[in-house]
């Protein structure tokens, strides 16, 4: 036995290590930062958002460089170029809360562009830091448009920017097509991934990556379903707009980019409830990260308990923890605000139409017209 034992070992000692690329799938060398953006992960996730044997796929986004939007301000920008709306060297001006501005500093980088991100106070400092040391300049608007909120306060800024500036150009995240075309690559990586998608469930802000992806995967399986995901407080599905402390879903305007028809379903979903999911799956998977990422999982694990056996799940996760360690995993900041005090949400209330009522909690509706349809006895009141 020992003899048998020494000649198994010096086998094993002996072998060679096969390195190929195929078997051990490690993503290509990148010769430049863009090529770190894309082939992102997808994770099984269970319970406790889902069922026992239940679940749903995660697009772990937060593997990009800056999140979800290095994808789309990549391919807003160079396509600019390409048209000759951006020239060479030309400055780039954007409002945003936060992840485009990571993504439009990693394209200034590689078309060397300088970039300009209009923002509020509140923007975390981790970003405004980080945006700093990629070389992107801050500007942060001090009051609320009184109708439209902060994200008028900073398109209206933008708009002062560019006047001083003629060259400057604005990728206007809110109507550009360019943003949804830039998650072409995102919905092929899935479709890669996972074969086919029969439901996708996306937080919804400018739009662009719920209308972007489902339109592709749509071309492969026709019958999928689109579930949006926002925060309450959010006028994009019709409820009027107020305070948020959510940021990177919801809106005070209504962005041209979102496709009211490509929609299924829609839920709102509360700050608290963001809060208990993103650390249940940070504390049970270990992927989690911010308000949105919470908000789909949430919505996301839900479907996977009520929907029929087998159904493939895909929710978009958009970015990872890191910036949120002072808001949803900092037990002093939820405590002031109150968002560990909810029990765990099991279910969301129903409502038939978006204007039936103002929702406070976790709620879906099955009808999505758009707002701008509406007429004024229609609005949430």
């Amino acid at each position: 036995m020992q003899k048998e034992t020494t000649t198994v070992n010096k086998v094993l000692l002996t072998k060679k290590p096969d390195h190929s690329p195929r078997l051990l799938g490690a993503p290509d060398a990148a010769h430049a930062p863009r090529g770190l953006v894309g082939n992102t992960p997808v994770l099984w996730i269970g319970e406790p958002l889902a069922d026992a044997g239940r679940g749903f796929w995660a697009k772990l986004e937060g593997c990009n460089p800056g999140g979800m939007k290095d994808r789309p301000a990549l391919h807003m920008v160079r396509r600019a170029r390409e048209r000759g709306d951006l020239r060479p060297g030309a400055r780039v001006i954007e409002s945003t809360s936060g992840t485009l501005g990571l993504g439009l500093a990693l394209a200034g980088m590689v078309y060397q562009h300088p970039v300009t991100v209009v923002t509020d106070p509140g923007l975390e400092p981790i970003v405004a830091k980080m945006l700093a040391a990629y070389g992107a300049q801050v500007d942060l608007v001090s009051e609320p448009h009184p109708s439209g909120g902060w994200q008028q306060a900073r398109r209206d800024r933008v708009t002062q920017l560019l006047a001083q500036e003629p060259d400057a150009w604005c990728p206007d995240q809110y109507s550009n097509p360019d943003n949804v075309d830039g998650y072409e690559s995102l919905a092929l990586e899935l479709i890669e991934q996972l074969g086919t998608v029969d439901v996708l469930v996306c937080a919804v802000g400018t739009g662009g990556h719920s209308a972007g992806v489902a339109r592709v995967l749509r071309s492969f399986n026709p019958a999928m379903k689109l579930i949006g995901v926002d925060t309450v407080a959010s006028t994009i599905f019709g409820q009027p707009a107020g305070p948020r402390l959510m940021r990177g879903l919801g809106s005070s305007i209504f962005p041209a980019n979102v496709d009211y028809a490509a929609f299924d379903e829609v839920h709102w979903v509360a700050p608290a409830e963001s809060v208990w999911a993103a650390r249940t799956l940070a504390s049970t998977h270990h992927a989690t990260g911010g308000w949105s990422v919470g908000a789909v999982a949430l919505v996301a694990g839900w479907v996977a308990r009520v929907g029929d056996a087998g159904t493939r799940i895909a929710a978009v996760f958009p970015d990872g923890p890191h910036r949120y360690f002072d808001t949803i995993y900092n037990d002093t900041y939820c405590a002031e605000h109150g968002l560990l005090d909810a029990a765990p949400p099991v279910e969301p209330d129903t409502i038939a139409h978006p204007g039936d009522r103002v929702v406070q909690r976790w709620t879906r509706c099955a009808e999505v017209p758009s707002p701008l349809s509406w007429t004024v006895g229609e609005l949430a009141s």
